[in-house]
C-alpha cells in the first residue's frame, strides 16, 4: 500500500480520473438524445471500472510507483462503485449487468472477452435506441460509434 503521508494526492488522483471518465461520457453523451445520455454514461463507467480493475493483472513497476498504481486505480474503481457517480443509473447499470457486462479479471487478460463487452454495449445502447419514438432514435451506427469513441478516450 502506498505511504500514507502520499494518500491524499492518491486520492486527488483518483479524484481527477473520475472527473475525467464523467466529462468523457458527457462528451460521447452531446449528440446523442437525451434520454440516451444515462445509458451512455453506464457503458462509461462500467468501462472505466473494467480498466481500473485491471490493476491486478498489469505487470508490476518497481516500487514505488506499483503501490502508488494499485492504490489510485482501486480507488477509481471503488469510486465507480459509489452512490456518488451511479446515482440515477441504477436501472442501466443493472440491465448491463443482466446482459453480463460486469467488471471481471478475463476482461483485462483475455481478447475475446474485451470483443464480447464491446458487442455487449453495442447491443445495450442500440436497444436503448429503438425504445425512442421513431423520430428521436440516432442515426444507424450511432451505439458503435459512441462505443469506439469511449475506448478511444480511454475508457472514459
Amino acid at each position: 500500500m502506498a505511504d500514507l503521508t502520499q494518500r491524499p494526492a492518491l486520492e486527488t488522483q483518483a479524484d481527477q480520473r473520475i472527473a475525467e471518465i464523467l466529462r468523457a461520457a458527457a462528451s460521447w453523451s452531446r449528440e446523442s438524445p437525451g434520454a440516451l445520455v444515462p445509458s451512455i454514461r453506464a457503458v462509461c463507467i462500467r468501462l472505466a471500472e473494467m480498466v481500473a480493475d485491471q490493476r491486478h493483472y498489469l505487470a508490476p513497476l518497481p516500487e514505488p510507483q506499483e503501490s502508488e498504481r494499485r492504490t489510485v486505480l482501486g480507488l477509481v474503481a471503488d469510486r465507480l462503485r459509489s452512490p456518488a457517480v451511479t446515482a440515477g443509473l441504477e436501472p442501466h447499470l443493472m440491465a448491463l449487468e443482466e446482459l453480463e457486462l460486469r467488471s471481471t479479471g478475463s476482461w483485462a487478460t483475455i481478447a475475446t472477452a474485451q470483443t464480447e463487452w464491446i458487442t455487449t454495449a453495442i447491443v445495450y445502447l442500440e436497444r436503448c435506441g429503438r425504445a425512442l419514438p421513431a423520430g428521436d432514435r440516432p442515426d444507424p451506427y450511432w451505439a458503435d460509434d459512441v462505443v469506439a469513441g469511449i475506448i478511444a478516450s480511454g475508457g472514459g
